[in-house]
């Protein structure tokens, strides 16, 4: 399982997208507002997310 680096995009639960701002053990801390439908969703700016739970959809250059 590769883990997201910081300034990754991931995506997880339902299609859910989110840029990786702090990498933890054994989750991320990710923020939300990476996706243009943020504000109709009604979710929190950022989020927790396991590292079992998520994939990377681009990674850091």
């Amino acid at each position: 399982m590769k883990i997201a680096e910081v300034g990754s995009v991931i995506e997880f639960r339902n299609g859910l997208q989110g840029i990786v701002e702090k990498v933890n053990e054994n989750s991320v801390i990710v923020d939300l507002t990476y996706m243009e439908d943020f504000m109709k969703l009604d979710l929190e700016a950022r989020t927790v997310v396991n590292h079992k739970n998520y994939k990377i959809v681009k990674e850091v250059l």
